[in-house]
């Protein structure tokens, strides 16, 4: 019998690009696809399922409490919910509307991009802090306390830091100066996995809340991510997320619910559309356990010597040159293999742009992270790379580059 994809005419895709949302994400490991059958042919009363899943979670993690989103985009928002709500069952009805409590929350100006819509989509306003001299190459001055600490007023509800945007030291300023006002920050770290350390890191740097992808590095389902941090904020999430169809009799809070702060029973929340699955949560869960316990080292070492026996398949090409850039501690967590695309070694960003429609446009489709493509160089991350497509990928390039124009 033809497989379920085959019936469906969707190809498989060689995923030399990286854990990519539109590529499908990480591959799972067996045992994470068998917890995810496990959940699947039971029911289980979710709020259970969550409360032991955030009990797992903080203890792997070191946060207090921890929950299972339907992605690192709906965690932001949830967060953003949490910081805005709290434990006021009327503001959560409200959101997304915002009129009557604060709704500011703070980022660095550098920090800006377009997943600010999953912080707007609870209904704050994002307020930019501090100068972009050294991104301009207009100074060398990175934001100061006393910039955080004129953007800070009645109407601010708390900060977004996003890890990995630079300015990395400037995360202690900035909890130090939010905590002086009792106000949360929370730390958007959808793609800082690896290495494992910061599962910990941010939390125990003093941050709030802290959103991970499920379903990049981490090795779970597409649709999952986590919120780790603060019980009471991770708490309110969570309550703005669950099924709310209930009775208020009957109702029985999940253990993160602290009802001796929250006044009557609250009705579906901004987050009712971000519901994640039992079967999201059993395998992120299992999905954490395997990343946390696996060696990094022993990968990376793995990864290593794919990039570089693919390196050597490409040699003598006339129109690429391979240069593999390892990983380091500090520094690049996964090796990788830039492929400069042009003849006699010089970039060129239109013949770059070619290579990529032409390894798409092959029987078995392939995919190189482009990141870098402006500058003519193609990247093999092997992330999302199944070691038994690495020689259809050296022979998709192969073939590829046999058939661009001559220079």
């Amino acid at each position: 019998m033809r497989s379920f994809l085959d019936r469906l005419g969707v190809p498989r895709r060689i995923n030399a690009a990286g854990t990519l949302t539109r590529l499908g994400g990480s591959l799972m490991a067996p045992e994470v696809l068998d917890a995810m059958r496990e959940a699947a042919s039971s029911s289980v009363d979710m709020a259970e399922l969550q409360s032991a899943a955030s009990r797992r979670i903080a203890a792997l993690t070191g946060a207090e409490a921890g929950l299972v989103t339907s992605g690192a985009s709906a965690g932001l928002t949830l967060a953003t919910a949490a910081c805005l709500a709290g434990w006021d069952a009327a503001r959560m009805a409200a959101l997304p509307d915002t009129r009557g409590m604060p709704a500011r929350m703070l980022m660095l100006r550098t920090h800006r991009n377009s997943y600010d819509h999953a912080v707007r989509l609870a209904g704050a306003q994002i307020v930019d802090v501090g100068h972009n001299d050294r991104g301009t190459g207009a100074g060398v001055r990175g934001v100061e306390p006393w910039e955080i600490e004129s953007a800070v007023d009645a109407q601010t509800a708390g900060f977004v830091f996003v890890a990995g945007a630079g300015g990395a030291a400037a995360l202690p300023v900035v909890i130090e100066v939010m905590h002086r006002h009792g106000l949360p920050v929370v730390v958007d770290a959808a793609a800082q996995l690896p290495p494992a350390s910061n599962l910990h890191r941010f939390v125990d740097q003093g941050a709030d809340l802290v959103v991970f992808s499920g379903g990049k590095a981490l090795g779970g389902p597409q649709a999952s991510g986590l919120l780790i941090g603060r019980r009471a904020l991770v708490g309110s999430a969570l309550l703005q997320m669950m099924d709310m169809d209930v009775h208020p009799a009957t109702w029985a809070p999940a253990e993160l619910v602290d009802t001796t702060r929250l006044r009557g029973t609250p009705l579906h929340g901004i987050g009712r559309g971000f519901k994640v699955g039992k079967e999201e949560i059993a395998g992120l869960l299992c999905a954490l356990e395997r990343f946390v316990a696996r060696d990094e080292a022993a990968q990376v070492d793995v990864w290593t010597q794919r990039l570089r026996a693919m390196a050597v398949s490409l040699g003598g090409q006339p129109l690429l040159r391979a240069t593999l850039r390892e990983a380091a501690p500090g520094g690049r967590a996964v090796p990788v293999l830039d492929l400069t695309i042009g003849a006699e070694g010089r970039p060129d960003p239109t013949a770059a742009a070619a290579l990529c429609r032409r390894l798409q446009a092959q029987a078995r489709p392939a995919h190189l992270a482009e990141d870098r493509l402006d500058e003519g160089v193609l990247t093999i991350n092997p992330l999302a790379l199944s070691p038994q497509d690495d020689s259809a990928l050296v022979a998709g390039l192969v073939a590829a580059l046999a058939t661009s124009p001559a220079p």
